[in-house]
């Protein structure tokens, strides 16, 4: 069993009500924009990472990170990278990667938005854990918990911090 800790969007800064949300977790997934490399070191100082780089994130970062990874967890299948879109409306490298790969489980971010959707026609769970930093469009910050079982996925949280 793992509970994994799913954030995006970062830009820099994380909020430390998400860093709380995080501690208890066995894994950090970060989907890309993290702003620095700062972010990873940061985030690996509370537990062991995986992460992609997004579209904002420099050179620090992409050395360091794919822009996509696909891997196992407790037997679910998952792909993870940032710019994704959405069921119906996948960005097209996203639904190439969806169809080749098969995951079970797709994270992506970019959006700021955040939104959990099972996909019927590509038999996944939809990720998207929203903006977890202070910088973007978003109207609050957010990150996600999920525990994986032995191929099953449940008990989703959610923290959501207003923006003031």
């Amino acid at each position: 069993m793992l509970q994994i800790g799913i954030l995006s969007d970062t830009h820099g800064f994380v909020h430390p009500r998400v860093l709380d949300f995080l501690s208890g977790v066995d894994e950090i997934w970060h989907a890309g924009d993290m702003g620095n490399a700062g972010i990873a070191r940061q985030l690996r100082e509370l537990k062991p990472l995986r992460a992609v780089y997004g579209n904002i994130d420099g050179q620090d970062v992409r050395i360091e990170f794919p822009e996509s990874q696909v891997f196992m967890a407790e037997q679910v299948k998952v792909l993870l990278t940032h710019i994704g879109g959405y069921p119906g409306r996948y960005d097209p490298r996203a639904r190439l990667l969806i169809e080749r790969e098969k995951p079970k489980l797709f994270v992506c971010g970019h959006s700021h938005i955040l939104k959990v959707i099972y996909d019927k026609k590509h038999d996944l769970l939809h990720i998207n854990p929203g903006a977890a930093g202070k910088y973007g469009i978003h109207k609050s910050i957010t990150a996600v918990r999920l525990i994986i079982d032995q191929g099953n996925m449940r008990d989703l949280e959610v923290v959501d911090i207003p923006r003031k």
